[in-house]
């Protein structure tokens, strides 16, 4: 959870402060459904994570969205991390 944005809630590992950052994840990812309404699921998913990181405002085209983001690579980082973890049973 950004401190700049956010008041952050419990400690750092806590479930609360996972639930926080969940609940901004899906605010995200539901602006970006409204914003590209036409864009396959995985998209809006991917475009919510990035704009998470960067802002809704940063997410332009699905082809762009990282530009801007931590390391201009941040949802497809976080997805492919997503993809390792799974794969890798947990």
């Amino acid at each position: 959870v950004d401190k700049r944005f956010h008041k952050p809630e419990g400690e750092w590992d806590s479930e609360q402060h996972v639930s926080q950052g969940t609940q901004i994840l899906i605010s995200f990812i539901n602006a970006i459904k409204r914003k590209f309404p036409d864009w396959p699921k995985e998209h809006q998913f991917k475009g919510g994570i990035s704009a998470y990181n960067a802002g809704n405002k940063n997410v332009r085209t699905y082809e762009k969205m990282d530009i801007g983001t931590t390391g201009d690579d941040y949802a497809n980082d976080v997805v492919a991390r997503a993809q390792w973890f799974k794969q890798n049973g947990f």
